[in-house]
């Protein structure tokens, strides 16, 4: 019988280096692992991918009108703190997500994960959607012009950037007040890029954050087509294991090989200190929390139209201890 093989796309993570470079290896399949610069579109429907990176918002709004056409784990590819995502201009007086109150905000794309868990930040700071006035649009002049509402804008509320121009461009320019980002548009961390962060020490707001909530926010999980799960019951937990092996002999040798920048090592040494080793564990009952409040924020911001229980959104994983 013919080994399986499996082909997964990814964005350019770096703990996947020990995979991509045969340092781990599956043991029941063979996995072809192709880096790709943007998520793929409908991987449900891709001839070219049996299991890849999908948004989390996108698959939890799937759920919630009862799309099964992925079958998502609860195995996060990405996460990231949101405070370190709100940028404004060098001169701006504002430094809290308060301030933002009666503001012009842009966004990089309103239903994304990331800018989700950003608008919770402003949330919990006592700034509402409806205190916002919000433009969705093109981070730079080098991003493509597509739809970024996705059926979500509200005239005068939630609109396009005037004229399609870039998000960076109106910050600069005083007509935004604030943008909402995943990445930093390059040249930022330049002493004359004319941006920063909104919180000059998002570091520590970040902590405050987790020391409420007790967790980093999940904005990319891994997916597979239902059909191949069916067809083989256990690969969906060897698909996350093999990547968690991979993640763990990564950060093993990062303690190593730490000069790639002069302060990486400190990070290390902080994370390790700061946060708790299951910090970034994958899994349902790990995470059980994380997903019930992204659910509730979704619901709440209008993405979904009923709440969805961790249960709904991850349905195989549901009845994990």
């Amino acid at each position: 019988m013919a080994r399986l093989s499996i082909r997964l796309a990814v964005r350019d993570w770096d703990y996947f280096t020990p995979l991509a470079l045969g340092d781990i290896t599956p043991d029941d399949f063979d996995l072809q692992i192709d880096r790709v610069g943007t998520l793929v579109n409908d991987l449900a429907s891709s001839p070219d991918y049996d299991a890849g990176e999908v948004s989390f918002s996108r698959y939890a709004q799937a759920r919630a009108r009862d799309d099964a056409s992925l079958l998502g784990l609860p195995h996060f590819l990405m996460r990231g703190f949101r405070q370190r995502c709100i940028i404004t201009t060098a001169e701006s007086p504002i430094t809290t997500p308060a301030e933002l109150k009666g503001k012009r905000i842009g966004v990089t794309g309103w239903q994304d994960s990331g800018n989700t868990w950003t608008r919770t930040v402003l949330r919990e700071a006592g700034v509402g959607i409806d205190d916002v006035r919000w433009f969705a649009g093109r981070l730079t002049a080098d991003h493509p012009i597509v739809d970024r509402l996705a059926g979500f804008g509200r005239p005068g509320r939630i609109e396009p950037a005037p004229g399609e121009r870039p998000l960076i461009e109106l910050l600069k320019a005083g007509e935004l007040d604030a943008v909402f980002t995943p990445f930093m548009p390059e040249g930022f961390f330049l002493p004359a890029s004319g941006l920063r962060q909104l919180q000059p020490d998002f570091y520590q707001a970040e902590r405050a954050y987790f020391n409420r909530v007790g967790y980093v926010p999940g904005i990319h999980i891994l997916a597979i087509k239902p059909a191949l799960a069916a067809q083989h019951p256990w690969l969906p937990a060897a698909l996350s294991e093999v990547i968690d092996r991979s993640y763990a002999l990564w950060m093993q040798k990062r303690e190593k090989y730490a000069d790639t920048t002069p302060w990486l090592l400190d990070d290390l040494r902080r994370t390790a200190q700061e946060l708790p080793a299951s910090w970034n564990e994958n899994g349902f009952a790990a995470n059980r929390k994380m997903i019930a409040d992204f659910g509730r924020e979704l619901f709440q911001q209008g993405l979904t139209h009923r709440l969805l229980t961790p249960e709904a959104i991850f349905p195989l994983a549901g009845g994990e201890k």
